[in-house]
């Protein structure tokens, strides 16, 4: 996808968020209603704070897998091929064949290399979600509970709206 057409998308999806954030805001005012005002706030950042973190802990485990693929892929060229051939244009494709009707020993020998996987998949998860970024996210959210509810200004219900507008946001700025 273009970059200039990601930035777009990003643009339009943060300025969705601080326009629901927005009228919330104006609604709490206007209705005089500031103990609502302070938990949406105070969940509504933790909420986005976490999404950003999460949403940079997987750009970066999906680019250092990209780069180690490619890698990889650099270091299987034979040396000779690369002088001889260095735009792979002579290389023999591999053409996957499409089978109509697979049998159900055809379908288990195509998972095999899929279920292999299975502790890379869980080493890759377990390094996005301990990402110092999503720590940090979630350390914010437990510090930010914790001081509405010791201060005597936690209330349920407006916390919990606060986290339903980063999802909202994101369903109201998808196109179609």
């Amino acid at each position: 996808m273009d970059t200039e057409i990601k930035t777009t998308m990003t643009k339009n999806l943060f300025f969705t968020f601080i326009y629901i954030n927005i009228v919330v805001i104006f609604i709490c005012i206007f209705t005089q209603n500031y103990s609502w005002l302070i938990n949406i706030q105070v969940s509504f950042i933790s909420s986005l704070i976490i999404s950003m973190a999460t949403y940079i802990s997987y750009k970066k485990n999906i680019q250092n897998s990209v780069d180690i693929e490619v890698q990889k892929q650099a270091e299987d060229l034979d040396y000779i091929d690369k002088i001889d051939d260095p735009y792979d244009l002579y290389s023999d494709d591999v053409k996957q064949e499409i089978i109509e009707n697979p049998t159900k020993e055809q379908i288990q020998e195509a998972m095999k290399p899929i279920k292999q996987n299975h502790f890379k998949n869980f080493k890759n998860g377990l390094l996005s979600y301990s990402s110092f970024y999503r720590i940090g996210a979630y350390i914010f959210l437990i510090i930010g509970f914790f001081y509405l509810n010791n201060n005597k200004l936690l209330d349920v219900i407006p916390y919990l709206l606060g986290f339903l507008i980063v999802p909202m946001g994101s369903l109201l700025s998808k196109k179609n």
